[in-house]
């Protein structure tokens, strides 16, 4: 054997004793951006989007116009596919069809309006229900839902200045009823920035960092329940539901599962936004229900981030009958800040936004883009839920056991957020858990994490930057945030 030969083998024999690791995957090779070309010398701020029966998309924006865009699914979409079909609404931030009606959720009112002759343009305008105040503070927003299960839309509204409610309902979530009722039912919003239905049906909203609110998060919206905020407390004893209900009145500077423990009526944020890692203003919710049309994440919601132009994943649980759950970092990169959001049944979540009001990383002042799954599967953390020693981890690719299994390749601190009157909190109560094992289990998809130090009301931050796919690359985003409100 000559020695060029001997020395090939060795270094063979040293490439094949090494595992060879792919390149570290980024969020484009799985998760495409396309950005719309708008209409020049339009501003087209938009606030929410709907999928109409017809197959073309409507835009509301916060300049009070509401655009249709044809064949939104397109390769690209350029400025001739848009058409102003209404304009002179009030801010509008919730669409719906029903019936050959666009319902419209704006500032004032819930309306509904259509094009009666087909000339592409609305012409019949009506209001459906109302019954909550405006002052014209700019901060007076009011979300709207789809339909529900029993054909209500659901409003949620911003406090006045985001801070107290001086006109009626505002920091309320009230239903609109088909027959135009409307009705208050959930006290204790701040500053909403999105509503929306997960898989099963149920009401969630977005909230943002303020007084009683220490970050971000995502709140369950439960009939005759309080979610936080008493800025809005004294409309209490003119909601014909709640007659005969005292206002819950959290304690100041305490944490809010301590207050949960003591009034029953709370209900604690399900899911909370670390303030600064996964953004700083929570906006528009869209569950995926597309039979995996947009990747693996079916059933999960997709939120929109203002700031930091992102959308974020979600994963909820039930534990104790409440819900709590975990986010993880998705795709950034979006050109404006982000508000609306909406999923299509083909898979395409339609983005749009503005930075008009608070700045935003997207350097656009607006803009309307749509991002679709390419096909490639990546290595993500699919979800992490509590077990009754830990967390139990599923992944979207089978796993490399030896990473997997190595604790060394696991990090993990808890820390809760100050229950208070006082604009938002610090991070506080902090602790580090001790992750004992690391199980991988029989299916090569999950890993059973035991866990000494489980905090109840706390974050749990996971970092698992070390781990591998069977297949190489390492995790697409490493972190998970999961909010432990209940344990099993």
């Amino acid at each position: 054997m000559t020695r060029p030969f001997l020395a090939l083998l060795l270094v063979l024999s040293i490439v094949l004793a090494v595992p060879c690791f792919a390149a570290d995957p980024k969020e484009a090779d799985f998760y495409r951006i396309t950005t719309f070309e708008t209409p020049p010398d339009s501003v087209l701020e938009a606030g929410a989007f709907n999928l109409m029966s017809d197959g073309r998309l409507a835009v509301a924006t916060r300049r009070g116009e509401i655009w249709m865009i044809e064949n939104p699914f397109a390769e690209s979409v350029d400025a001739k596919r848009f058409k102003r079909f209404a304009h002179g609404l009030h801010e509008p931030l919730g669409l719906a069809e029903r019936d050959g009606w666009l319902v419209v959720t704006q500032r004032s009112d819930v309306s509904r309006i259509r094009d009666s002759d087909g000339d592409g343009l609305a012409d019949e305008f009506e209001i459906v229900g109302d019954g909550w105040g405006i002052s014209g503070d700019y901060h007076e927003y009011a979300f709207g839902s789809k339909f529900d299960k029993e054909g209500n839309i659901w409003v949620a509204t911003c406090l006045t200045g985001s801070f107290s409610s001086n006109v009626p309902y505002r920091g309320w979530a009230l239903r609109v009823t088909s027959d135009g009722k409307t009705v208050p039912t959930t006290y204790g919003l701040r500053s909403p920035g999105g509503i929306a239905f997960n898989a099963m049906g149920d009401t969630f909203y977005t909230d943002n960092q303020g007084p009683w609110n220490g970050t971000c998060g995502l709140k369950q919206l439960v009939p005759g329940k309080f979610v936080g905020h008493p800025g809005g407390n004294k409309w209490i004893k003119d909601a014909e539901p709640f007659r005969g209900i005292t206002a819950v009145q959290p304690k100041d500077d305490s944490r809010m599962m301590v207050e949960a423990s003591k009034n029953p009526d709370l209900v604690p944020t399900a899911v909370l936004f670390p303030y600064g890692k996964m953004g700083q203003s929570a906006s528009g919710i869209a569950c995926d229900t597309t039979g995996g049309k947009f990747g693996p994440f079916e059933n999960q919601l997709f939120i929109g981030e203002q700031t930091h132009s992102t959308v974020m994943r979600v994963d909820l649980e039930i534990v104790a009958g409440q819900y709590q759950g975990a986010c993880f970092p998705f795709r950034a990169g979006f050109q404006s800040g982000v508000v609306g959001v909406e999923m299509g049944p083909k898979g395409g979540l339609f983005v749009g936004g503005t930075s008009r009001g608070w700045g935003s990383r997207g350097t656009r002042n607006f803009a309307i883009e749509r991002l679709d799954w390419t096909g490639e599967m990546p290595f993500e953390i699919k979800t992490m839920r509590l077990q009754p020693n830990g967390f139990i981890l599923t992944f979207t690719k089978p796993i490399d056991e030896k990473t997997a299994s190595d604790l060394k390749n696991y990090e993990m601190e808890t820390y809760t957020y100050i229950y208070r009157e006082q604009y938002g909190s610090p991070e506080v109560d902090s602790t580090k858990p001790t992750i004992q094992s690391a199980k991988v289990g029989a299916d090569g998809l999950s890993v059973e994490l035991t866990v000494d130090g489980l905090q109840i009301g706390h974050v749990h931050e996971l970092h698992a930057k070390g781990l591998r796919a069977k297949s190489g690359e390492s995790l697409l985003h490493s972190e998970a945030y999961y909010t432990l409100n209940h344990r099993l």
